[in-house]
């Protein structure tokens, strides 16, 4: 299996998978490790002399084709990165933005990008307040990447993590999985489908705000990018040392979407999402939690879709699906890459 020792980088080092969590932890972990870091959380929340604690976090987008059914990478980059900053509970602020462009890259298209990223900057209700622009040769950036950070205040009071689970806790998810990853992938292979399917990028800050006050103990939030549902719940059960249990059948999948992954041999729960989120909250919250999911905007098709369970002892924490057949499989984060440059 290949390891971050190895000689060289993959393409599976970027998956969202093992391979990207072993390069993580045996290269960036080991050198940067401050507790913010270490913590394993989308944001990381640190506190500033007078004015509070503030969450950060900052990514890169390089998706192929940048324009897709749904957005374009503009949306991208700055849904992903609101939404990172707004699982740690923040009320989101501020943007960065930083833009790699290749000589030849055409102005209209890069006209377009910034105006989404404008329009869907608004939508979110955050200002864009500073950024940087490089150019290379041609051939060196794939036409353009772009790099977004976040800024955002935390209230006081509120520390949600994924090592907060607790065995009785419940799994929502917002609504239907794997739209993104597979609208990327019918465009950039070319595919058509019966219909069309279009990228779930969206800006979720507020959905997390409803949830809050709707649930006010819920324990994290996590949007399932890259690896999809099966790293976002792998990466819970390892820090809070818990049995993820979900049932199959209770997951939102379009039919559409559920298709193509069986005609193309993917795994719907390893597929990525940009505009979903999972929020784990105590029982006794759940119902509250999905109500205010299912009355904001883009989260009409959020579902309760599985429980916490207690760790035997001598088990290491796990994520296991219960089948429609009455079996149970577990569900694991994936080893390589599933679909390259997908956000």
């Amino acid at each position: 299996m290949p390891s971050a020792h190895d000689a060289t980088v993959l393409l599976g080092h970027g998956s969202g998978g093992q391979m990207m969590k072993r390069l993580i932890d045996e290269v960036f972990l080991e050198e940067f490790g401050s507790p913010e870091l270490l913590a394993g959380n989308d944001a990381g929340v640190g506190t500033l002399t007078g004015t509070g604690r503030i969450a950060m976090s900052t990514d890169s987008f390089v998706v192929t084709p940048q324009f897709f059914p749904g957005g374009n990478i503009g949306r991208l980059a700055v849904c992903g990165t609101v939404n990172d900053v707004a699982t740690s509970g923040a009320h989101v602020r501020y943007l960065s933005c930083g833009f790699i462009l290749e000589e030849g890259y055409p102005m209209d298209d890069l006209r377009r990008i910034a105006h989404t990223m404008a329009e869907t900057a608004a939508e979110a209700g955050v200002r864009i307040v500073t950024g940087d622009t490089k150019v290379v040769e041609r051939g060196g950036a794939d036409g353009v990447y772009i790099n977004t950070t976040g800024v955002g205040e935390v209230p006081a009071g509120l520390e949600l993590s994924g090592a907060n689970c607790r065995p009785g806790d419940v799994i929502l998810v917002s609504g239907t999985l794997g739209d993104h990853g597979i609208a990327i992938m019918s465009q950039r292979e070319g595919l058509a489908f019966f219909t069309d399917i279009e990228s779930d990028a969206a800006p979720l800050n507020g959905l997390i705000a409803a949830v809050i006050e709707a649930a006010p103990h819920v324990r994290c939030f996590r949007d399932p990018t890259r690896g999809g549902l099966a790293s976002t719940l792998n990466e819970f059960a390892a820090a809070s040392r818990v049995v993820m249990e979900v049932d199959e059948e209770a997951i939102p999948v379009r039919p559409e979407v559920r298709g193509a992954c069986e005609m193309l041999g993917y795994d719907v729960l390893q597929v990525a999402n940009e505009g979903k989120m999972v929020a784990v909250v105590p029982a006794d919250e759940a119902q509250a939690a999905l109500e205010a999911m299912r009355g904001a905007r883009y989260g009409e098709n959020a579902a309760i879709i599985g429980e916490m369970r207690e760790l035997a002892d001598g088990r290491e924490p796990s994520v296991r699906v219960r089948t429609g057949w009455g079996s149970s499989r577990v569900l694991d984060m994936l080893v390589g890459e599933q679909l390259p440059r997908i956000c």
